[in-house]
């Protein structure tokens, strides 16, 4: 019997390198045996994030929210082509004023990877390959059956992310006072 190989995507993505917030520091000999680094380590997050209010206002929640200051933010940002300056240029800026702010706001450390490619699948893929603690998305601010009917990003992630629990934030309501 011989295994067949599904068609397995070859995808580009482009790390974004971040500005360095957090100074260098030698990790201190821990006092008690107990606080082993692994203790202290953190988990993984993974936000997507895209132009939006609603994955602004999902970013903004899971800092809120979930966020310890051991974490560390790793934010996705799928686009069609990652060679593309133009569309590099403008998602490291995205990356860049999320990462100051997740620090200001957290003290989280932050990761930011662009992908090319079918949102819903680079979101699952990066979930494998992380294993973070959760995936946070926003939604587009569509109703229940138009959702199921189109499709959405954030359906296809809540059925096809096995790695990680998904967060769906629904988006902020037109009069919602924000409470950050």
């Amino acid at each position: 019997m011989e295994t067949v190989e599904e068609d397995v995507e070859e995808y580009s993505w482009r790390e974004v390198l971040l500005p360095r917030l957090i100074p260098v520091v030698p990790d201190p000999a821990p006092e008690l045996e107990r606080e082993t680094g692994e203790r202290r380590r953190g988990r993984d997050l993974l936000v997507a994030v895209d132009f939006g209010p609603n994955s602004k206002h999902a970013f903004d929640w899971a800092l809120a929210h979930l966020a310890r200051i051991a974490d560390t933010v790793h934010l996705v940002h799928a686009v069609s082509s990652v060679h593309n300056d133009l569309v590099y240029d403008k998602s490291q800026e995205l990356m860049d004023n999320l990462a100051i702010e997740a620090f200001k706001a957290s003290l989280v450390h932050t990761k930011a990877r662009i992908v090319e490619g079918d949102p819903g699948k680079v979101i699952c893929r990066e979930a494998e390959r992380l294993k973070p603690a959760a995936v946070i998305l926003g939604t587009r601010g569509r109703g229940l059956v138009q959702s199921v009917l189109q499709g959405s990003v954030s359906e296809y992630c809540f059925h096809n992310c096995k790695a990680a629990p998904v967060i769906i934030v629904p988006g902020k309501e037109a009069g919602e006072q924000s409470v950050l």
